[in-house]
């Protein structure tokens, strides 16, 4: 490589073998576990005009004010590539009539874009899955969407994870709410972090998931949410509690977590690697596996009718390094053509085991004499080994595999005959 070479973009990865292989597998599973959900797949734009993002994320938020990748077109309008897809579902449900199929839910992944400071697991292209119940407003909706995310990370075999949850409350409990945390915070502004002084008055609650030091000690004691609950509040947030009890889904409450901008009700949820366990040496303790809420007032910051909605959304390069990493798969059926005059027929023979759904590899360059070693090599399950000398097939193979196997090669006599 020359210094002329184009280096990779900074925070961007090229991801190649093992970790390919584990970042594959959780698109699999999530796409199987969707199904099981009947969730339909969506595709989103990767960009979008930008206030599609400032209007739903919220212009005082570090992601559009901070992180977001804007450009003008040669239209002269301000575009922006997608800093998540929450905002781009919402803006296709009111656009595109979706509303004839509420309660609609929705999966789709896929790349995104931020500008921050890349890090372990974190990165300025990333990946994310992503999952939406929109147009309903029961706390069935909640669970099952809960119910759904616990599920993909017990079949993608991730451990000492813990779903932790909160309730945001309705609007006025949540308004309430606000108004007694300013009020407690005013009094000890002088003592806060930077960002949480510049946080008091645009979006207080982001304080209370502050790590900073200087913020914990007032955090302990601010007002609850609990003490600012409505009737209705309360009956909802135990209703998803009771629901996710029955779904056999383990919870903790978590007070502290908490979504800052105003369409945001009801519940919050983080799944969070338990301190010591195997994903929080992965990614860190106060790593989020996987994220959501309910945000039941986003249409209508982007001009539709008020909509009830609850989604989540999970980081696929995270998840990708709490799954089993495995190299390329098993395969299943190595072809050898050891002499040219059997070319032809290694060719349509390869063709056929894989239509046969055989995982193959065909192995017809180089010195024909090292060809059978390389094979042996690629460690598959059997190796056909086509020779002039020899009418027909060489197999070499396991039991248990050359009865499926040979099966196979007997159909295949009929490409030669």
């Amino acid at each position: 490589m020359s210094a002329k070479t184009p280096q990779a973009i900074r925070g961007t990865q090229d991801i190649f073998g093992a970790e390919a292989e584990a970042f594959a597998h959780v698109v699999e599973t999530f796409e199987r576990v969707r199904r099981l959900y009947r969730f339909r797949r969506v595709e989103m734009p990767v960009f979008e005009k930008t206030e599609v993002f400032s209007r739903a994320i919220g212009e005082t938020t570090d992601v559009v004010s901070k992180e977001m990748y804007s450009f003008e077109d040669r239209g002269g309008e301000s575009l922006t590539l997608r800093p998540e897809f929450t905002a781009g579902i919402a803006r296709a449900w009111l656009t595109n009539g979706w509303q004839q199929h509420a309660p609609l839910k929705v999966a789709t992944h896929g790349p995104l874009f931020r500008y921050e400071r890349p890090q372990k697991g974190r990165y300025r292209q990333f990946h994310q899955l992503d999952a939406e119940i929109i147009g309903a407003a029961e706390p069935q909706a909640d669970v099952e969407l809960l119910a759904m995310a616990d599920q993909l990370l017990r079949e993608l075999g991730i451990e000492g994870v813990t779903l932790h949850l909160n309730t945001l409350g309705d609007a006025d409990s949540r308004e309430a709410w606000r108004a007694a945390l300013v009020e407690h915070f005013r009094g000890v502004k002088g003592e806060l972090s930077e960002d949480s002084q510049e946080r008091l008055e645009k979006n207080p609650l982001r304080i209370l998931d502050s790590k900073d030091p200087r913020d914990k000690r007032f955090v302990a004691d601010a007002p609850k949410i609990d003490a600012f609950l409505s009737d209705e509040a309360l009956a909802f947030f135990e209703s998803v509690t009771s629901g996710l009890d029955a779904a056999g889904v383990k919870w903790q409450r978590a007070e502290s977590l908490v979504r800052g901008l105003d369409y945001y009700r009801h519940t919050a949820f983080e799944f969070v690697p338990d301190e010591g366990s195997a994903a929080a040496n992965a990614l860190g303790s106060q790593s989020t596996v996987l994220g959501g809420g309910r945000y039941d007032g986003l249409m209508e910051s982007l001009g539709g009718a008020p909509t009830p909605a609850v989604g989540w959304a999970a980081g696929i390069e995270r998840l990708a390094m709490l799954v089993e990493k495995s190299g390329d798969s098993q395969i299943d059926v190595a072809v050898v053509v050891e002499d040219e005059i059997r070319l032809s027929h290694g060719i349509a023979l390869i063709k056929f085991l894989r239509s046969k759904g055989f995982i193959a590899e065909f192995i017809a360059n180089g010195s024909p004499k090292k060809r059978f070693d390389k094979a042996v090599k690629l460690n598959p399950k059997a190796i056909v080994n086509l020779a002039f000398e020899r009418h027909g097939f060489r197999i070499q193979a396991s039991k248990a595999f050359s009865i499926a196997l040979e099966t196979a090669l007997a159909e295949s006599e009929s490409l030669w005959q």
